[in-house]
């Protein structure tokens, strides 16, 4: 099975860089818009036909795709006209940025979903349960744009407690402590967008689980709360959990997109948007497949750390 979706996702990933360079070409905009910018409508018909044979964006979207492809085989990235550098020194500067915000955001909403999940799904039907359950649901209908500005508005306008945007202060150098006072808010609506779900996943999962004949064996021989809790329903339940997490992936890259262009941090999401208003093809394609793949893989991992946690996914296979 691992093999078979392993040798998709190629394909997969041809259909979509194909269908990109095909529906760039059939939009409305023009590149050299997003090139010129406000020279646009001052340059004559002729400097602008000059400029676009310059720039490569004068031929058939099949031969810039061809060009592409070409490129990718040969470990030419291309570069880019929005940022006038390679692709590949832009992913370098802005890529790190962005695994340091979905790594630490999303990590804490794994282990905050398993603490209250488990406490939760234990308690089921108690104060505490039916408080967190509640929220959840808020906070499922808000969108990640509505928490970053909720947050920005509290805890940065409002209290003053943390800086509203950016990576460091102006003018700043990147140090540690700089770098973690701005990526507070951001990880942590980051966090809290993807949180609910993954809560009732563990929520649900432990509370049934609970009733689970290993689990009346496990009382039965005399075992411990704690260590039945810890060593039999935890196990059993995270199989479900990391599904979850698996099929969230692709909101996962949406919210950090959105959590980046409105916190001004200086990751991927920014030259997405830039790409993607400039006809910037040769970076737009490479941020496309990139975020298919990841999703892509990352589904496929998730899957088999669901298989490895649970023996009853194996059978089934």
């Amino acid at each position: 099975m691992v093999r078979r979706r392993l040798l998709a996702v190629v394909p997969v990933l041809g259909v979509v860089s194909l269908g990109l360079f095909a529906a760039a070409a059939a939009s409305p905009f023009d590149p050299l818009v997003g090139y010129l910018g406000d020279r646009y409508v001052t340059t004559s018909r002729a400097d602008r036909e000059l400029i676009a044979g310059q720039l490569g964006v004068d031929v058939p979207w099949y031969e810039l795709y061809g060009r592409w492809v070409r490129g990718l085989f040969s470990g030419d990235l291309g570069a880019s006209r929005t940022y006038g550098q390679p692709v590949g020194q832009v992913l370098a500067e802005r890529v790190p940025w962005t695994v340091l915000l979905v790594g630490v955001g999303v990590t804490t909403a794994i282990l905050v979903a398993l603490g209250a999940g488990v406490w939760s799904g234990m308690r089921r039907g108690g104060s505490i349960d039916r408080a967190v359950t509640a929220a959840c649901v808020v906070v499922q209908g808000l969108p990640p744009f509505v928490l970053s500005l909720g947050a920005i508005g509290i805890f940065a306008v409002g209290l003053g407690w943390l800086p509203p945007a950016g990576a460091t202060d102006a003018g700043a150098e990147p140090g540690i402590v700089q770098v973690a006072r701005h990526l507070v808010l951001p990880a942590a609506v980051l966090a809290v967008s993807q949180l609910p779900w993954l809560l009732l996943a563990v929520r649900e999962s432990v509370s049934a689980n609970r009733g689970e004949d290993f689990v009346a064996g496990a009382v039965a021989r005399g075992i411990d709360d704690t260590t039945i809790v810890r060593r039999h329903i935890v196990p059993a339940s995270l199989g479900p959990f990391v599904t979850i997490l698996g099929v969230r992936l692709p909101e996962i890259v949406v919210g950090a997109v959105l959590v980046e262009e409105i916190f001004s941090w200086p990751g991927i999401a920014g030259a997405f948007v830039r790409s993607a208003t400039d006809l910037d093809m040769p970076l737009l394609a490479v941020l496309t497949v990139g975020a298919t793949g990841a999703v892509l893989v990352g589904s496929l991992l998730a899957d088999i750390a669901c298989a490895a946690l649970d023996p009853r996914v194996r059978a089934d296979g």
